[in-house]
This record gives C-alpha cells, sequence and structure tokens, in this order.
C-alpha cells in the first residue's frame, strides 16, 4: 500500500508541475518584463519558459526524491535486478538503439508523408539559446523525473497487473502525448517502448534513465 501511495504522490507531482505554467507563466513574464523593458516579446517569452522549465522540473524532482526517499521498497517492483555495471552498460547501448529506433521511425513518418523536425524539440532549443541553463532542465532533471513517472511509476504499475505490451503501450502513448507533439507522436512512442523494454530487461530504473539522458543530451548539442 505504501509502494502505491508513493507512485501516486510522484504522479501528482508530476501532473502539478505540468499544469503549474498555466498559473505562473504569466506572472513570471510580467516580472521579466518589468526588469528588460528593452527585450522584444519573443525573448522575454523565452526567457520566461527557460526559467520556469529549470526551477520547474527541478522542484518537481526534488519533491518526487523525498517522497520515494520514504519509501525503501519502491524500486523493488522487479525481484531480479541485473548487476549495476551491466545496468548501466545496458544504458548506453539502450541510447544507441532508441536511435536506431527513432531512425525506423522517421523513415515510417517519412512514407507516411510527415516531414519537418519536432515542434517540441525545436521549442527547446529555442528555449536554451536564451537560458543555456535550461539544458539541465532538458538534458537531467526531465529525463530522470520522466523516467519516474512514465517508466517505474505508470508502466511499472501496469506491468503487475498485464503483459508487458499492455503496459508499454500504454505508458509510452501518456509519454508520447505529454510531449504535445501529436504528429511525431510514433518516434516518442518507440522511445517510450525501448526505455520499457531497458527497465524489464534489468530491474533498474538507472537504466532507462541512462539513456534517455545520453538521448536528449545527444539531440541538444548536436541540434
Amino acid at each position: 500500500m505504501k509502494n502505491k501511495k508513493t507512485a501516486f504522490y510522484v504522479l501528482i507531482t508530476y501532473i502539478v508541475m505540468q499544469l503549474s505554467g498555466a498559473v505562473l507563466l504569466q506572472p513570471l513574464y510580467t516580472f521579466y518584463k518589468g526588469q528588460h523593458p528593452t527585450w522584444t516579446h519573443d525573448k522575454l517569452a523565452l526567457h520566461t519558459q527557460g526559467w520556469y522549465m529549470f526551477f520547474s522540473m527541478l522542484l518537481a524532482l526534488i519533491v518526487s526524491i523525498l517522497f520515494i526517499a520514504r519509501d525503501k521498497q519502491f524500486f523493488d517492483n522487479f525481484k531480479e535486478k541485473m548487476p549495476l555495471p551491466q545496468a548501466i552498460l545496458w544504458g548506453i547501448i539502450g541510447f544507441v538503439m532508441v536511435l536506431a529506433g527513432q531512425m525506423i521511425g522517421g523513415m515510417i513518418e517519412s512514407l507516411l508523408g510527415i516531414s519537418g523536425s519536432s515542434e517540441n524539440t525545436t521549442s527547446l532549443l529555442g528555449i536554451t539559446d536564451v537560458v543555456p541553463i535550461a539544458i539541465l532542465a532538458i538534458a537531467l532533471f526531465g529525463p530522470i523525473l520522466e523516467e519516474l513517472v512514465f517508466r517505474r511509476v505508470i508502466f511499472g504499475s501496469l506491468y503487475q497487473g498485464t503483459s508487458f505490451w499492455v503496459a508499454a503501450l500504454i505508458s509510452s502513448l501518456f509519454f508520447a502525448l505529454m510531449h504535445f507533439d501529436f504528429v511525431h507522436i510514433l518516434l516518442y512512442a518507440i522511445t517510450g517502448f525501448v526505455m520499457a523494454f531497458l527497465y524489464t530487461k534489468t530491474g533498474r530504473i538507472i537504466t532507462p534513465m541512462i539513456a534517455h539522458i545520453l538521448l536528449n543530451t545527444f539531440v541538444t548539442f548536436t541540434q
């Protein structure tokens, strides 16, 4: 029961973080506008989004960790765990698997007439140009928090009562939808499936975390 409560608290923390922008972004924008009256609207908007993203993800991650620290069995949903060095290696392998999966997904999108880069990725990269510290949110805080939510909480909870494919499908769709990039939902779904496989393969959440961190870091610094 305590394990389920912790999972619920982590999920609620993530949802509150996602929704808080509707309340906090406008006042934060007004504050920065007063501090920098000569800045353009676009620069102010990116500046606001960058700092909001940094602090909201950091705070949500800290709160989630505090909840998890009270539950010693939170990561025990898999009885068998791969040795840590091997799990870390699988995280690196998983990063390559995600890249390969996204290449295949990109080819499928092309066949379906879907072109262009991800609007979500383009938006995030624009933010990092104005607020470089936001890279920490994209490449570190975000991946860790998302793996806790989508893999440990959603996939991990569903996997206990369903099959891998059902749990992976549902958690991957939620993962895709929460990025608000519906045109490229296939790419996010593929990523979610690979992360679920890595978690199941090793029994350690650190494995998909490593793959996710490497993926976001790679995308950020190459694009």
